[in-house]
């Protein structure tokens, strides 16, 4: 199984995605809220991280936590760039940057930060692997941030 994922995932497949919209096929409303879930287990993993002195896996973590709530909040939103992974079958980054601009317009600045935040974390924290725990503390509570709020916006 190990090995199947992994070779997804060199093909761009995103497993995680993959098996959430199966799940989720005959209930619209499952997906958001099994993306929320996988949020929260991600900001888990993160302060597990954060505690532990790891900023790489810990930035990665929040990163993974604010692209959960934007496919969320896009969903929940029905936003075209939600519409357009729904049709080629995956994500991109940029638009899920898109699609937290307008989310911003409509529920609060609070998906703005918490994504630019998640992506600086994403390339200079784990991807360069240039910042320490101090650098990415004050990003990852705008990432909490974020899932405190996203956690109000789809439940209601």
């Amino acid at each position: 199984m190990e090995e199947l994922i992994r070779r997804a995932e060199e093909m761009g497949i995103n497993v995680e995605d993959v098996l959430i919209g199966l799940i989720s096929k005959n209930d619209p409303k499952e997906e958001v809220r099994l993306r929320l879930e996988v949020a929260r287990k991600y900001m888990a993993e993160c302060d597990k991280y954060l505690k532990g002195g790891d900023p790489v896996q810990a930035s990665e973590k929040a990163y993974k936590v604010a692209e959960e709530l934007v496919k969320a909040l896009a969903e929940k939103f029905n936003l075209e760039e939600y519409q357009k992974a729904l049709k080629e079958g995956r994500w991109y980054v940029y638009s899920l940057g898109s699609a937290a601009a307008k989310l911003s317009q409509v529920v609060g600045d609070w998906v703005m930060a918490g994504w630019d935040s998640a992506y600086a974390l994403h390339v200079w924290g784990f991807h360069e692997a240039k910042w320490t725990i101090n650098d990415i503390r004050s990003r990852v509570e705008r990432v909490r941030k974020m899932l405190e709020e996203a956690e109000k916006a789809l439940n209601t």
